[in-house]
């Protein structure tokens, strides 16, 4: 039997559940995955919540969860590249990570180099593949770039700063609440302010002379005005969530007014949606982590049953730092 974390409903962090579940073996093109550490995301948060509508159309339970590692403990016909003892991770869909034994499509998989932990891949795969997809291909970041990211003081935040420290680039941090100045300020970001204490768009207009180049938000409706206030003339606002709530609605023509300014929302999958994408994006990622530009920080971890727990301490914003759930 194998042990997973399921809802049966949406609602709040209760609604998590542990349930024992039958083995199965893995299907053609499947990798049977012994899970030693699961990353929690607050895209889990979302799921859980019922915030995306193509999870209100899947049938409940509904196991949650994008990342893991774990070794391999079997492998379905037709995989080529992985064998049994391997290790590995995984940041994408199919939904379903929140489990100690899973079956896994082998091309949504990379092998782990012999540098990274199964804990450090757990804690830094989906966010690096992320940054990765922000940093290197929505807006390719360069020396002397003036950077603003949000919650920078979170898993993606603080791996952030020391990627964007590492390209060169101007980095400003926006946290939350001052006891997460010092966490942003140790990732590397040269000036951190605090919203709803801070006028943080117009210290960035003042610091850069005239505003930034990209601002990367993943809170949403708190930030919206701000992000789009302190934004040069063709700046870039980089929406990837909305953990404060969804973005008000705005006129086209705004973005003309505010100086021909450029809006997208980014789902990382949409950028490594084939294999050749996917590997290509962790292989830059290992390599910024084995330079020392990335420096994985450590996880606070929990057991797989205390999966509630976890979702309370992230969505009620009391982390600094990546969560993992420990089968």
């Amino acid at each position: 039997m194998a042990r997973e974390i399921a809802i049966s409903r949406f609602g709040p962090p209760e609604v998590l559940e542990l349930r024992q579940v039958p083995d199965s073996p893995p299907r053609a093109g499947e990798l049977r995955i012994r899970q030693t550490a699961v990353g929690v995301n607050f895209t889990d948060v979302h799921g859980r919540r019922g915030d995306y509508a193509p999870l209100r159309a899947m049938p409940m339970p509904l196991v949650l969860g994008l990342e893991a590692a774990g070794v391999v403990e079997a492998v379905g016909e037709g995989v080529e590249g992985f064998r049994v003892g391997e290790r590995v991770a995984y940041a994408s869909s199919p939904i379903g990570a929140y489990r100690d034994r899973r079956n896994f499509p082998a091309e949504r998989c990379v092998a782990l180099p012999a540098g990274i932990s199964e804990r450090e891949a757990a804690t830094v795969l989906l966010k690096g593949l992320t940054l990765q997809t922000l940093l290197r291909r929505v807006f390719r970041v360069s020396p002397g770039a003036w950077v603003v990211f949000h919650s920078a003081a979170g898993g993606v935040g603080t791996l952030a700063g020391q990627w964007l420290r590492a390209l060169g680039a101007h980095a400003i941090g926006v946290v939350g609440d001052a006891g997460k100045l010092a966490a942003a300020r140790a990732a590397g970001y040269e000036a951190v302010f605090v919203r709803g204490r801070d006028d943080w768009p117009a210290r960035v207009r003042e610091l850069s002379g005239g505003g930034a180049s990209v601002v990367y938000d993943p809170v949403g409706r708190d930030t919206w005005q701000g992000s789009l206030a302190c934004l040069a003339a063709r700046g870039h606002l980089v929406c990837f969530g909305n953990s404060s709530g969804m973005a008000p609605p705005m006129q086209v023509n705004e973005l003309r007014d505010r100086g021909s300014l450029m809006l997208t929302w980014v789902r990382f999958s949409d950028y490594t949606s084939s294999a050749a994408e996917l590997q290509s994006a962790a292989r830059e990622l290992f390599e910024a982590i084995a330079s020392g530009a990335l420096k994985p920080p450590a996880a606070h971890c929990l057991p797989l049953e205390q999966a509630v727990e976890a979702h309370r301490l992230l969505e009620g914003g009391r982390t600094t730092g990546p969560l993992v759930l420990l089968p």
